[in-house]
């Protein structure tokens, strides 16, 4: 779905950073294009039942039913204790309901892959700045460059296993948990 990006990205932006916009939104084109015709359904019907002009349609609905029903506009009732009213709208309540939990599980698939992305671009980020810091170190030890006693630039200078921050992640979720 790539297509040849201008090599000028604008002002304020620069071409990598217009690059990684157009990727994104490749992906979540192309997140839509793969979805099933059941999944495409539920967020057509989601994206309807979420505007205001479905919330519109359906207050004037309810507003001409029940005005009908108590007989203010001067035509026979057909559902005086409004059992039909409380039926339909049970029933379209819990079909709107299935439908946005699948538009979200949709959503929240596509979002914990995003984050696990993230996540592991942060760690490679993390892991190349590690490793900047320990040539330019090199590099002032080389050059006999004095560098200030710093306790916090040795640490940033070691390695971070990506497995020991999820372990500790999971510790102090665990933890945070059996106090709750």
């Amino acid at each position: 779905m790539a297509r040849d990006r201008p090599a000028d990205a604008g002002p304020g932006l620069n071409t990598v950073l217009n690059r990684n916009i157009h990727a994104l939104i490749d992906e979540r084109r192309a997140e839509e294009a793969t979805a099933s015709a059941p999944e495409r359904i539920a967020d057509a019907i989601t994206r309807l039942a979420g505007s205001m002009t479905f919330a519109a349609v359906h207050a004037l609905a309810v507003a001409v039913w029940v005005g009908w029903n108590l007989g203010w506009l001067g035509l026979r009732p057909f559902d005086p204790t409004f059992v039909i009213l409380a039926t339909v709208a049970s029933v379209e309540a819990i079909f709107l309901s299935t439908f946005i939990l699948i538009s979200q599980n949709r959503s929240a698939a596509a979002a914990d892959r995003r984050a696990q992305l993230d996540l592991h671009v942060s760690l490679l980020a993390e892991h190349e700045i590690t490793r900047v810091l320990q040539i330019v170190a090199l590099i002032a030890e080389r050059m006999d460059i004095e560098v200030p006693p710093d306790a916090g630039l040795d640490e940033l200078q070691r390695d971070i296993a990506p497995e020991k921050v999820l372990e500790r992640i999971s510790e102090a979720d665990k933890s945070t948990r059996t106090r709750n």
